[in-house]
């Protein structure tokens, strides 16, 4: 056991490997997914600008419009494309250093874990590559910034690491204080008996 280190050790071990496995290939999936709508986005959205999708009779609910966002959300800190490109890799260095000491690692928060990253490097590919992050979800029903399926990614993920710390960990930490007060109860009438 000394041989694995202390993160490792804390995730089941049935599961460690496999789980491993199956959160690299989702992640290469979601950043593959991510690049694959930008293609689409820059090929053919790019030339139209505007393209309709969802409409309700009169009313326009959802379409795509082509932006080439040099900024972060809402177009904040445009033009600062190396400040966004240092921030978001420390940013994402920070959430794997947070995955690993989290104690509640279940394949839930894990997952979760993995859709903020995946898109978060979606949207660092693009600024690295070609200086702006390409945007083309466009909410016509309100309105809204104009987002890509990355930001889709991470606010998905967030909203579930969210679930997770607020409704399954206190459930998982009650759980476990449970036990080790039977454990203790448990030691206590081995201790009395003898």
């Amino acid at each position: 056991m000394s041989s694995i280190p202390r993160f490792v050790s804390a995730v089941p071990t049935t599961w460690r490997s496999d789980m491993l496995i199956i959160l690299v290939i989702f992640g290469i999936i979601l950043i593959a997914a991510d690049q694959a709508i930008k293609y689409w986005a820059v090929t053919v959205l790019g030339p139209v600008k505007v393209k309709p999708f969802i409409r309700f009779e009169d009313v326009e609910i959802l379409g795509f419009r082509y932006v080439e966002n040099t900024g972060a959300a809402f177009s904040s800190f445009a033009g600062a494309r190396w400040f966004l490109v240092a921030l978001v890799a420390i940013l994402l260095v920070l959430l794997l250093i947070f995955t690993i000491r989290y104690k509640y690692k279940t394949k839930f928060f894990l997952l979760s874990v993995t859709m903020i990253m995946a898109g978060g490097i979606g949207n660092l590919i693009d600024r690295v590559r070609l200086g702006y992050v390409i945007d083309y979800i466009d909410v016509k029903l309100f309105n809204f910034a104009v987002f890509n399926f990355a930001d889709v990614c991470v606010v998905m993920g967030v909203i579930f690491v969210l679930i997770q710390m607020i409704f399954i960990e206190p459930k998982a930490a009650a759980r476990e204080e449970g036990f080790r007060q039977e454990v203790k109860r448990a030691k206590e009438r081995s201790d009395e008996q003898m």
